[in-house]
């Protein structure tokens, strides 16, 4: 059991944002196979179809996707939300907009049937949105503050890793009032059929999942503990429970998990019984080893 920004966990690990995150009833199956809670698709203001196919491809090292924020709009989602509510884990919304007035906008509709939002700051292949305004200190500042002004809710703002120093970004975040930060999205990337020339994904370039991009993920989590005076949710390649101490070590006070349900949503609790028995093995809590790597070597 931990508890986050107030909202209490059966245990560290999440369901990460635009993984089974669609409906109610896939974000349900997710909490009853042992995740601590789920983040759901990332939703906007009005209903979106996304890039065209392919969106999604399986490379040597994880996942390319550029699905393009493809939603339903605030409006019928709320449904959606009530539904996964009945799992009884916390269930917080991932909401995007161009700028500050839109994200307001979508967050006061989702506020009251969620237990926290999460402000998709990152998505690398939507035009305009995610780490469109994501990269800009200054509008990452000003979108916090407008979504903290409008929600009695936690409010979390997820990072991307494709800037120059992700901890100016976390730091902005903070001061525009963020509960936590989320750290990180995927990394820019694209893959090129080699027969044809063209690229392979419909909007020809994307965001690199998986496995690949764990120790980027891990840095960034690093840095940003090192930065930051509010929780750090770690996310990013994350695929056993031992993928998951390194990130709580690096700082992350949970674990998002999103690639890894490729294999089966069995994952959640695996992580989360491995984590338990790493700490029972060694008397102590998660919050214990957070940030550990930081004090190694420290008198």
């Amino acid at each position: 059991m931990i508890t986050i920004t107030g909202l209490t966990l059966k245990n560290p690990t999440l369901l990460a944002a635009g993984i089974l995150g669609t409906t109610g009833a896939s974000l349900l199956r997710v909490a009853r196979n042992g995740a601590g809670a789920v983040v759901t698709k990332s939703i906007g203001s009005a209903p979106n179809a996304g890039h065209p196919n392919p969106s999604m491809i399986e490379t040597e090292c994880g996942f390319l996707n550029a699905l393009g924020l493809p939603n339903p709009g605030y409006h019928h989602y709320r449904e959606e939300l009530m539904i996964a509510r009945e799992a009884g884990v916390p269930v917080i919304a991932s909401i995007f907009g161009a700028d500050a007035h839109e994200f307001a906008r979508v967050a006061i509709g989702l506020c009251d049937a969620a237990d926290a939002i999460e402000l998709n700051l990152s998505c690398p292949h939507a035009d305009r949105y995610g780490a469109s305004v994501g990269i800009d200190p200054s509008l990452v500042r000003e979108i916090t503050s407008s979504v903290k002004e409008v929600v009695d809710i936690p409010v979390w703002a997820k990072l991307t890793p494709n800037v120059t120093e992700i901890t100016e970004i976390g730091v902005a975040a903070q001061e525009g009032g963020a509960d936590a930060v989320v750290a990180i999205n995927t990394v820019r990337a694209m893959a090129i059929d080699v027969e044809s020339g063209f690229p392979i994904l419909g909007n020809r370039f994307g965001g690199l999942s998986g496995t690949a991009i764990k120790p980027i993920a891990v840095k960034c989590v690093y840095d940003l503990y090192g930065a930051l005076n509010i929780p750090i949710i770690g996310v990013g390649g994350i695929s056993c429970w031992q993928d998951a101490i390194e990130m709580i070590m690096a700082g992350a006070s949970a674990v998002q998990i999103g690639s890894a349900v490729h294999a089966g949503l069995n994952v959640f609790a695996e992580i989360a019984d491995g984590i338990n028995g790493y700490c029972r093995a060694r008397g102590c809590e998660v919050e214990d080893i957070c940030g550990m790597a930081h004090r190694v070597g420290v008198d």
